[in-house]
This record gives C-alpha cells, structure tokens and sequence, in this order.
C-alpha cells in the first residue's frame, strides 16, 4: 500500500483488555490513479504492528455505509 495516511482518531475496542479502533484517511492507497479512503482498522491487541481486521470505505459508499451502521445499531439488543 502507498499513499499518505493521516490518522483522524482511536479508540478502545468495547470487551477487550486493550484493543482499538483506528480511523485513517489514505491518498491514493493503490497507486497514482487509485482513490482516496477512509481506513476503519480493528487490533485485539494495542501492540500489534498490523491490525487483525482492516477495511478501505471510497469516498463514495461512506454515506451508505453509515446508514446501514445505524440501522445495525438500532437492532443490536
């Protein structure tokens, strides 16, 4: 992966001893031509050097994407 990160923020991951949630932009992640995305990393373990779930939003789909996380949240008991 190439491109510029710049880190928006992180937080402790909820039922774990000392996991998080890291949320990142990333300019052209894939190359020159490649669009920018939001990173969403997820570490069980804050010292890991490589997160252990790792999704790249396009700009495009980050709307969608929040509306569908609201819904989820609105059935979690």
């Amino acid at each position: 992966m190439s491109g510029t990160v710049t880190a928006i923020d992180e937080m402790t991951l909820s039922g774990t001893e000392d996991g998080k949630i890291s949320i990142a932009t990333i300019e052209k992640p894939y190359g020159k031509n490649s669009e920018s995305v939001v990173s969403v990393a997820i570490s069980l373990q804050s010292g890991s050097d490589e997160p252990d779930w790792k999704v790249h939003l396009p700009k495009a789909n980050i709307e969608a994407v929040i509306e569908a996380l609201q819904k989820a949240k609105e059935t979690l008991v």
